[in-house]
């Protein structure tokens, strides 16, 4: 059985969404090998059980998601951790599925705080109902829905017989750089995953830096303030300057392939002096 069938289980039930969402996370980074731009890898992608499906906070989302999922043999689980209001949530798709979930995920603008319509105190504004489903508010996710490309998941590898078209995906620019930017809220095995994720888009994507990825960078640049610029080319800086704990880490992370933590640095410090230019 495809790996890829509970995926593109939830793919085909947010069909009618799907030119408004965009999935990002983990699933990102496997879906990248269908991208025809993408240097076809000799290793497996790293196995992931939640999907993150990202949304603009400008986007109507019409219908109920909420309900279609439920048609596919989705099941709403709410997380009362934060006393978030209204609480998150998780969509599985049961025991079968080996823990697959997804959950939905919106920018987080402002101050982080609101104030509650009906007590008049500020709360964290952490969620939102949108669609039926309960999306998490996070800093820097509009940076992931920049320009996103498309990629097909082919009949043979989907699972359900037919292929997955149409899926959108953050660009690998935007990938990488909102890495960068969220650095320092992740625990110390999250930062690990990341630079390994960077390290294999940037491996993936190498041979179209010039031609594709710097003219993305420069588009999406230019949307940032400034404090999210000197963020991003500090965090490469943090990331990338030496051989680290977080890249040690890193390379031991896959268990099909040794990477040897000098390329992860050279391939990474390489890519983004490539991407960036010259360090500011």
């Amino acid at each position: 059985m495809s790996d890829l069938i509970e995926f593109s289980k939830l793919a085909m039930t947010l069909e009618p969404w799907r030119s408004k969402i965009v999935f990002v996370g983990g699933w990102a980074y496997r879906l990248y090998r269908y991208e025809p731009r993408a240097i076809n890898p000799e290793y497996g992608a790293i196995f992931t059980q939640d999907a993150d499906v990202a949304y603009g906070r400008e986007e109507a989302l019409e219908g109920d998601i909420k309900k279609a999922l439920e048609g596919a043999g989705f099941k709403e689980e709410p997380n009362f951790a934060g006393g978030f209001r209204p609480p998150a949530m998780r969509y599985t798709l049961g025991e079968q599925a080996n823990g697959f979930y997804a959950e939905f995920l919106t920018p987080l603008t402002g101050s982080g705080k609101r104030r509650n319509k009906r007590t008049k105190e500020f709360e964290v504004d952490a969620t939102e109902l949108n669609a039926g489903v309960v999306a998490q508010k996070l800093r820097h996710l509009d940076v992931l829905l920049h320009e996103p490309w498309l990629v097909t998941i082919p009949a043979e590898e989907s699972g359900v017989s037919e292929a997955v078209a149409n899926l959108r995906v953050p660009n690998p620019v935007s990938f990488m750089v909102q890495k960068l930017l969220i650095r320092d809220d992740r625990v110390s095995k999250k930062r690990a995953q990341d630079v390994l994720y960077i390290y294999d888009a940037m491996y993936l994507f190498n041979t179209v830096i010039e031609s594709d990825l710097v003219p993305t960078w420069k588009r999406l640049e230019a949307t940032l303030d400034e404090p999210q610029r000197k963020s991003i080319h500090a965090g490469a800086k943090a990331l990338f300057s030496d051989v680290n704990d977080t890249i040690r880490d890193a390379v031991e992370i896959p268990e099909d392939r040794k990477i040897d933590p000098k390329e992860m640095l050279y391939i990474c410090q390489t890519g983004f002096e490539e991407l960036f230019g010259k360090a500011k």
